[in-house]
């Protein structure tokens, strides 16, 4: 017999909360689940509209995006793309995940039950080849305070978690793996984060992804629905 058939199986990853406001929810989708969502991401990334590089004010972003419900680019929402034709509508299904995640979420952190309407209403796709980074921001071009909720597909990352102040410390620094979740509302809603690096090669197979990071933020914009 050899050693590695008594190597214990590594501890299961627990939810945790990050700071007041945030909960890293590892390991929350099925691999099931997320075989789905990568398929439906293929969808939604088609044309028209399809994934697009948005210029910010520090440059062209290295994160290829797709917008579902509303528009999202630097740094306002619009009920239409560029060319006038209507956003692709806001899958039902990712706001049904949304409210669950932040229902677990929120049994960890009783701060996030309270953090207001949760009418998720929008959904930025993101996908990340191995050079792609986020610079740290707050997401901030809402109007309603409803949590952001994050769902993690393919690579793993680093994802840096900061204060509401800065974009420089302090922050956490959170593995992010394909299946996680992660809930940010209350006093945490406006903290800065960000992608320092992924890591390329350690997604799971049996998601679908055969290389790049998919990452799923829905919010709800707190605006009127178009029309």
């Amino acid at each position: 017999m050899t050693s590695e058939l008594f190597t214990p199986e590594p501890p299961p990853r627990r939810p945790v909360a990050v700071t007041a406001g945030a909960v890293h929810l590892p390991d929350w989708l099925s691999s099931a689940r997320q075989r789905e969502l990568v398929e439906r991401c293929r969808q939604w990334a088609r044309p028209p509209a399809g994934m697009v590089r948005h210029t910010t004010r520090g440059g062209v972003m290295s994160v290829r995006m797709v917008s579902l419900g509303w528009y999202w680019r630097p740094y306002r929402y619009s009920a239409t793309l560029p060319d006038g034709t209507p956003v692709k509508p806001f899958p039902s299904e990712l706001g049904a995940l949304a409210r669950a995640a932040l229902r677990d979420a929120a049994s960890l952190d009783g701060s996030l039950a309270e953090a207001g309407d949760a009418s998720f209403d929008v959904a930025l796709v993101n996908y990340y080849d191995a050079e792609a980074r986020m610079g740290m921001h707050q997401d901030r071009d809402e109007r309603a305070t409803a949590p952001v909720v994050s769902l993690s597909l393919g690579d793993s990352c680093v994802f840096r978690f900061g204060n509401t102040s800065t974009r420089t410390r302090p922050y956490t620094d959170v593995d992010l793996r394909g299946g996680d979740a992660f809930v940010f509302g209350g006093p945490a809603r406006l903290s800065y984060h960000g992608v320092p690096r992924t890591h390329p090669g350690s997604a799971d197979p049996a998601s679908g992804m055969t290389e790049g990071r998919l990452n799923i933020t829905i919010r709800a914009t707190g605006f009127a629905a178009p029309g």
